[in-house]
């Protein structure tokens, strides 16, 4: 594994962000909008807002992986959760402890704030983040439901 720094990201880091989440964009079919990177990178360094970031970066400096991630009530418990909406790796990095040191963090992040846990989902066809997912988490009972607005 490749030691790997995670950090939230720096006002400089802003294009490597913007690459990583087009990548991630494309990799769920989501056509690239440079509007909905600028509003996300906006919130992601808005104290205000829920969403927060985490960059991973090798000690060469490149930033391989991002994770956007948010508390989240939960009314039932009378706690708050964390919820983690987005993590990507680039494909050069998988398999180099970027994930693993990204959920980590943001882990550690949870466990200073009292979260209950860290939740998240992905698609059911992701068999590699799947099995990843498999290694450092389990698979909860809830199955997702939508309704578009």
């Amino acid at each position: 594994m490749t030691e790997i720094l995670v950090e939230p990201p720096r006002p400089e880091d802003k294009e490597s962000w913007r690459e990583l989440f087009e990548g991630y964009q494309n990799f769920y079919k989501v056509p690239e909008n440079p509007q909905v990177a600028e509003t996300v990178w906006q919130w992601i360094h808005d104290p205000a807002h829920a969403t927060e970031c985490l960059l991973a970066r090798e000690t060469s400096g490149a930033v391989v992986g991002l994770a956007h991630f948010r508390d989240l009530p939960r009314p039932l418990s009378g706690t708050t959760a964390g919820f983690l909406d987005d993590l990507f790796v680039t494909p050069e990095a998988r398999g180099s402890g970027a994930a693993d040191a990204l959920i980590a963090a943001v882990s550690a992040i949870g466990r200073e704030r009292g979260w209950s846990w860290l939740r998240w989902f992905t698609a059911e066809d992701n068999h590699r983040a799947r099995a990843f997912y498999d290694r450092v988490a389990y698979l909860s009972q809830w199955q997702t439901y939508q309704v578009d607005l």
